[in-house]
């Protein structure tokens, strides 16, 4: 529950980057409701670099619930930003965590709670 806290706070603060680099299992894969998908952390922080290259403004990133049971762990989300093309993202969502016992992120699935 501790590292389920640490990850969540560093995502609040827009630090996803860094959230990743630290709680991803080597061999993590995610996936999301637009279909996306990848497969090991290598891939997710490119990904999170990109996309977070691409903010021109943060309006904001608010945290409103976690749910952890046993190791997993499910945490709501809403993201608020300006991109750098001009384009505004608003997404609510539930982020559900798969941990494995040495406090890593093993599989990450993005719902739209909208």
């Amino acid at each position: 529950k501790e590292r389920v806290q640490e990850m969540d706070a560093l995502v609040s603060k827009g630090a996803i980057v860094d959230a990743v680099q630290e709680f991803f299992y080597d061999k993590s894969n995610t996936s999301d409701y637009s279909n996306g998908k990848t497969s090991g952390k290598p891939e997710m922080v490119a990904k999170m670099q990109e996309f977070t290259g691409a903010i021109a403004k943060v309006n904001g990133i608010t945290h409103h619930h976690t749910i952890v049971d046993k190791n997993v762990s499910a945490s709501e989300f809403t993201f608020d930003f300006d991109m750098k093309d001009g384009s505004k993202i608003f997404w609510h969502e539930i982020i559900r965590r798969i941990w494995n016992n040495e406090g890593k992120v093993t599989q990450e699935e993005y719902f739209n709670a909208a």
